[in-house]
């Protein structure tokens, strides 16, 4: 189904929409696993996500009648952008059915591309089955996110780019949700070098590829739970299927926690914002066994909305145990704060927040509760306070931090 001169047209279409996103040799990766790693940032599209390509060459491949009737699709949001921009540069109607939890930015940025949004469902699947009801119901064109073989042949071009730039790539790894995106980059990635290796990466909470493949067949998840909104889909690409299981030479998945680390990996080493989804090869390249290997991981996107964001960041600084929360009991009398604040600073802790608790205990001469949230450069130096606050007599107990 996937044939080379296909891609090669595509490319074409698609060089003409889309942002050069050239590879960035990542230091910091490449340290820390031992190889070569590369990134593709289809963060920076136009439309913040590599989706503008398959749209692009699915739209192209419509006869005009087609186009006349308007088109409707089915998305978490970066599909949905991808088509909106499509279709507005081509001069025709888009309607995009988008789950209700879809981050606000994503809703707004469909719409400024001049969609008709329709909010629908809480996952994709829910959004999916109202686009079909609007396509037979208004005769709508339907372009499906991912399980089209024209629209997984222009996601396929971000291979051909890596090419170019990577002729010696050695492994690809690509994030999964329904397919489409690895559906292409692993078929041109084959043809191109049938040795090449290429790894499909899922959110733990949303593993639909992993278990069609150990079943052999489609199969479809109870439900899904992931902060990878954009990859939060149950059940793959039914039509591309075998080609995932031809192509893919392994399938890893990763914790959320996982991609809340990757997050603050991608902002505080390269200054990108990548969303949950696109962090997925980030986190899964940390586990392979490779060492020597020229690597090139595709960052789908980078549509995330600011208060996302913002918990992301807090809970990867707690996760990294640069910010903690510790209790300490102390008498309540005048000087044992400023003692306590005296004792963090020796130890170059940096206070963020205290809770002072009276009532405690019924003897408030005995002992009042302080919870204490400070920063520290790590895992290291939040021992050495600890310790410090542990020498002092203060008997500090860690509790959950809450910013």
């Amino acid at each position: 189904m996937f044939q080379l001169e296909d891609f090669e047209k595509a490319e074409k279409v698609v060089s003409e929409v889309t942002l050069e996103t050239k590879l960035v040799y990542s230091e910091f990766l490449s340290r820390e696993t031992g190889n070569q790693v590369y990134l593709k940032p289809e963060n920076m599209q136009y439309t913040g996500a590599y989706k503008v390509r398959g749209a692009t060459v699915k739209i192209s491949s419509l006869t005009e009648e087609e186009k006349a009737r308007g088109l409707v699709t089915a998305s978490a949001g970066n599909h949905a952008q991808g088509v909106a921009y499509a279709a507005k540069k081509n001069g025709l109607h888009a309607v995009v059915v988008m789950p209700k939890t879809t981050p606000p930015i994503k809703v707004n940025r469909t719409r400024s591309h001049g969609a008709e949004v329709v909010l629908h469902g809480d996952v994709y699947d829910d959004a999916f089955q109202k686009a079909m009801e609007l396509a037979d119901e208004k005769g709508y064109t339907f372009i499906h996110p991912f399980d089209d073989p024209v629209v997984a042949t222009g996601q396929g071009t971000i291979a051909m780019e890596i090419f170019k730039e990577l002729p010696l790539v050695e492994y690809i790894l690509v994030p999964v949700g329904g397919g489409g995106l690895a559906a292409g980059v692993s078929a041109l990635a084959k043809l191109l070098n049938p040795n090449i290796k290429v790894i499909g990466v899922e959110p733990e909470g949303a593993a639909c590829l992993s278990a069609s493949l150990k079943a052999g067949k489609v199969v479809t998840l109870d439900h899904v739970s992931t902060i990878a909104d954009g990859t939060a889909v149950k059940t793959p690409g039914t039509t591309i299927f075998p080609y995932l299981q031809k192509n893919l030479d392994d399938v890893v998945t990763v914790g959320d926690d996982e991609l809340v680390t990757a997050f603050l990996d991608m902002v505080e080493n390269h200054k990108m914002i990548v969303e949950n989804s696109g962090l997925l090869t980030v986190a899964a390249v940390k586990h392979l066994k490779l060492k020597d290997k020229r690597i090139a991981l595709v960052l789908s996107g980078g549509n995330m909305d600011v208060i996302t964001m913002s918990s992301v960041v807090q809970q990867g600084l707690i996760f990294r145990d640069r910010i903690f929360t510790v209790s300490v009991l102390l008498p309540d009398r005048p000087g044992e704060l400023a003692r306590v604040a005296g004792v963090v600073a020796s130890a170059l802790g940096n206070v963020i927040k205290l809770e002072h608790n009276q009532f405690v205990s019924t003897n408030r001469n005995a002992a009042v509760e302080l919870k204490i949230t400070m920063e520290s450069f790590g895992t290291s130096h939040k021992k050495e306070i600890i310790d410090m606050l542990e020498k002092e007599g203060y008997r500090p107990k860690l509790v959950q931090t809450n910013l």
